[in-house]
């Protein structure tokens, strides 16, 4: 893997994070991928196989000495990590600001020590907030509901900054709603795509907060590593917030009938109150995206739901089976000491 461009991503044992080191590793002009990852929401096992690919360093954004190393001699920083979820953010502000903000900045001046690669960062859609233009463009003001979305903002900005104080490369990326295969649930922060396949392969009902009439501008996975890439291996820059999704919009209502198309049969749901912090609607301007990316293409919605449900149910088998495993040894050690 030598000879080609190096690239460091940050968050890489994440969902988007392990999607994208996937799509590195398979691009002929990556020649090495490190991955620092602290697995707080993460875990080494999204990677796979292509962990043997990488040059691996657990540990957090925030340790200064960690990040020289993994960004030294980079030609490219994408910076994932961070703790995500807007309602963790308005349980524990003083966190998601820790992680988030001051993480960016550290990662900022690695990049500065380490000669000025270029610096793609995720922010979110949630820093549109309460403004109530669609589709949001990233000309129209910002107004964050949520401190989660405020740590998002400050990513954004610190980008701006750094391009216009110390020149370096830079591009801010607003994600909308991502999905896809490797997103999980089981948690309290899980995001609705997985959350609701995990309960509708369990038998349960899924929760709407609100009455469902919120709308998404969904964006599969894989349309966001194929920009990242591009933006690496072509080089692209922007000192201003990029929308990373393509002006679809989806309410939750019609996701759920959705949903239940691909698996066959319709999904419960059980409604409760809506949540603080929430986005009401969000739909991206996508102009400013395919000028710098002509080429980016919308995964439908439809193709990108049967492929992620695919990944669920592999993995629901997969723990099945070491179970039924685990099962039979401890049958076989009952025996053993009773014989």
């Amino acid at each position: 893997m030598s000879g080609g461009l190096r690239v460091t991503v940050t968050g890489g044992a994440g969902f988007i994070g392990s999607n994208l080191v996937s799509w590195l590793l398979r691009h002929p002009a990556i020649g090495q991928v490190t991955v620092v990852d602290d697995c707080s929401t993460g875990s080494m096992s999204l990677l796979g196989s292509d962990l043997a690919d990488t040059d691996f360093r657990r540990g957090s954004v925030l340790d200064a000495g960690l990040l020289d190393q993994a960004v030294a001699r980079a030609d490219a920083v994408v910076h994932l990590a961070a703790l995500p979820s807007v309602p963790r953010s308005v349980l524990d502000p003083l966190a998601s600001h820790h992680a988030n903000a001051t993480g960016t900045l550290q990662v900022l001046e690695a990049a500065r020590r380490a000669g000025g690669p270029l610096v793609v960062a995720a922010s979110s859609s949630s820093v549109y907030g309460a403004q109530p233009s669609l589709p949001k463009s990233e000309d129209s003001l910002a107004m964050p509901l949520s401190p989660y979305a405020v740590t998002k903002l400050a990513t954004e900005a610190y980008l701006g900054a750094y391009h216009a104080c110390y020149a370096l490369p830079v591009l801010p990326l607003r994600f909308f709603n991502v999905y896809g295969p490797r997103q999980q649930a089981g948690h309290p922060y899980a995001a609705v795509v997985p959350t609701w396949i995990d309960a509708a392969l369990s038998g349960s009902a899924v929760t709407v907060h609100g009455d469902g009439t919120q709308t998404r501008d969904l964006t599969c996975v894989d349309t966001v590593c194929q920009v990242i890439t591009t933006a690496i291996t072509d080089r692209v820059t922007s000192p201003w917030p990029v929308n990373l999704a393509l002006g679809t919009r989806t309410s939750l209502l019609d996701l759920i009938d959705l949903l239940g198309d691909v698996l066959g049969s319709p999904l419960r749901v059980e409604h409760t109150e809506p949540r603080p912090g929430d986005v009401t609607h969000s739909q991206a301007d996508a102009s400013r995206l395919l000028g710098l990316f002509p080429d980016a293409t919308a995964v439908p919605l439809r193709e990108g739901l049967t492929r992620t449900l695919a990944w669920h149910r592999e993995r629901r088998a997969a723990a099945g089976a070491r179970s039924g495993q685990a099962g039979q040894r401890t049958a076989v050690g009952s025996h053993a000491r009773t014989s």
